[in-house]
């Protein structure tokens, strides 16, 4: 039953994904006066969902490394070692 109800979690989740950035590419697409498919909508989703699922396994590994079961903002920072300027602004929330 567990597995059923993780299923129609994922599901949800990836349909919001799914509605989140057709929604933000139709916006866009109207700024720039260009077309945007189904598929390019599809397939942007589908590289978000991947890497919002590689994401959450560096934090989840970095959180065991430092023997936590939470991710802390220091994983998240972690995570943003090589990109100075999200670093940045990271670091600039944190401060508030």
């Amino acid at each position: 039953m567990a597995d059923a109800d993780d299923q129609t979690v994922e599901e949800r989740l990836k349909a919001a994904l799914w509605f989140s950035v057709g929604k933000i590419v139709d916006e866009e697409a109207l700024k720039l006066g260009v077309n945007a498919s189904p598929q390019f909508i599809g397939a942007l989703t589908e590289l978000l969902w991947t890497q919002i699922g590689n994401v959450s396994e560096d934090l989840r590994a970095f959180a065991r490394h430092a023997g936590r079961k939470t991710i802390s903002t220091d994983d998240v920072l972690l995570l943003t070692r090589r990109n100075e300027d999200l670093a940045k602004v990271l670091r600039s929330c944190l401060k508030r």
